[in-house]
């Protein structure tokens, strides 16, 4: 309970600044600008390649959060880094606003591997030291828009997978406090699949 805590109350002290930038965003002015993040996006943020994150309905903080990431290189990918470079703090805001305010369309799960993914979202696994994605993303994966912990609701489980094998790895290393890569350690390849995939079901 008190690394939770500790999680909690990290993720909340580095939202400030995110959360200033989100304030100001035009969900109009947003829908213009994401002409160009339609290609892997979708119009309405939300991707058909499930390699490409869904956006829709994702807390404005977040995506403002990682877009500055992307473009101070604290977040690297070949995509997305080259494109976030040329954002203003404006356009980040609007671009926050216009994907937080789409519905994220909901996935399947593949149900050979939910009762696993589910025992560690909801429990974690007190063997390994790895806590339940639950605490801090929430029972039904809505996150907590406070401490700045993203919706995972819907997602690709693809995406999803991808993502904590990067935490695992150290190669994306944009969470606060290590927590993303300190859970992802202690996670097996079936424990990281079996998660994504119950991910992509929550409803």
């Amino acid at each position: 309970m008190k690394k939770v805590l500790t999680f909690v109350l990290t993720g909340l002290a580095i939202s400030v600044a995110a959360s200033a930038w989100a304030e100001g965003g035009n969900a109009e002015a947003g829908k213009t600008k994401s002409a160009t993040c339609a290609a892997c996006h979708g119009m309405d943020g939300n991707s058909t390649n499930p390699e490409w994150p869904k956006l829709a309905g994702q807390h404005a903080n977040y995506l403002v959060k990682q877009l500055a990431n992307f473009k101070d290189d604290a977040r690297v990918n070949a995509t997305m880094s080259p494109m976030a470079k040329p954002l203003s703090e404006q356009d980040m805001a609007d671009l926050a606003a216009y994907y937080s305010s789409q519905a994220v369309k909901l996935g399947e799960a593949d149900q050979a591997k939910v009762a696993l993914g589910e025992q560690i979202y909801k429990g974690g696994n007190n063997a390994t030291g790895v806590a339940a994605c639950a605490a801090c993303h929430g029972p039904t994966g809505t996150g907590n828009p406070a401490s700045n912990f993203p919706a995972l609701k819907g997602q690709h489980a693809a995406y999803t997978k991808a993502q904590l094998n990067h935490f695992r790895k150290g190669d994306r290393a944009n969470d606060a406090g290590k927590m993303m890569r300190n859970i992802a350690a202690g996670m097996t390849d079936a424990e990281i699949e079996a998660v994504a995939e119950y991910i992509a079901g929550l409803k």
